[in-house]
């Protein structure tokens, strides 16, 4: 099932045949992903999918095969640090704080030499409270104000691409509200790859998107669509198109083997 067509531009990050095995297991198997150049492009998926999985795979965090373009260029080979340096920003699902640090010097973790001035007046503007709080160590924040903390980080920094793994996670629905409103803002800008089990955020900001099905590719094109057809999102995501939540195993189901201890890295 797949809604895209040749008169859609080029993708900006493209994932192609992407294999991951993890403690001999196959967690990823010929995962083919489009980020579009513009917009929100939403990952979803059942929990132990592979979501979390594709995004380390994409960004060279575990040992995978298969090719990555960026901008139609082959960056498969490049190591994490270097794909930081090409423009590709991450705010995984534990935020990445560091939390001995204040508000204000996570922030600057985003400065390059040689990249152009980080635009904090964008920052502050999309996240009042991080202007407020600026002098405040990271560890004292709520959960919603750290979330706020790793994706202002990530625009700060001159990036191609961001790429936000479950940012609305366990967040109350006002900051949940908030980080929607800035995301929304912010990929007007940069586009974004965004992980995702809140369907109501991704109505609202997805143009494009994937799902996977215990780790391959089965949809990639419009969201709108997808997420407008009630068999469809019950047969990929087990829930029916007007839920909120997508991806929940049902209550008392049994772990998949990809969300096991031994390969936590498949979480998601």
């Amino acid at each position: 099932m797949n809604a895209a067509g040749n008169a859609h531009p080029r993708p900006l990050l493209a994932a192609r045949d992407l294999r991951v095995r993890i403690g001999g297991r196959h967690i990823l198997h010929d995962v083919h992903l489009d980020v579009a150049p513009h917009g929100v492009t939403a990952l979803l998926g059942r929990n132990g999918a592979g979501k979390t999985t594709t995004v380390r795979a994409i960004l060279g965090l575990v040992p995978r095969t298969g090719s990555i373009l960026l901008d139609g260029q082959d960056v498969s080979g490049l190591r994490t640090h270097v794909l930081v340096r090409r423009g590709i920003g991450y705010a995984p699902e534990d935020r990445g704080v560091f939390t001995a640090l204040t508000v204000a010097e996570n922030l600057r973790l985003a400065e390059r030499p040689g990249s152009r001035p980080p635009d904090y007046a964008l920052v502050h503007d999309l996240f009042p409270e991080l202007r407020q709080r600026a002098g405040q160590p990271a560890g004292t924040l709520s959960g919603g104000q750290q979330q706020m903390v790793a994706i202002a980080r990530t625009l700060l920094a001159d990036n191609r691409l961001v790429i936000v793994d479950e940012p609305t996670k366990g967040l109350a629905p006002k900051i949940v509200t908030e980080v929607a409103e800035a995301l929304e803002r912010a990929a007007r800008a940069v586009p974004v790859l965004m992980v995702e089990q809140n369907l109501a955020v991704v109505r609202r900001l997805a143009t494009t998107c994937a799902v996977l099905v215990d780790g391959r590719t089965a949809y990639a094109g419009e969201a709108a669509p997808l997420l407008a057809d009630p068999r469809a999102t019950r047969r990929l995501l087990g829930v029916a198109s007007g839920s909120t939540r997508g991806g929940q195993d049902p209550p008392g189901a049994r772990a998949s083997a990809a969300e096991s201890p031994d390969t936590r890295e498949a979480q998601s």
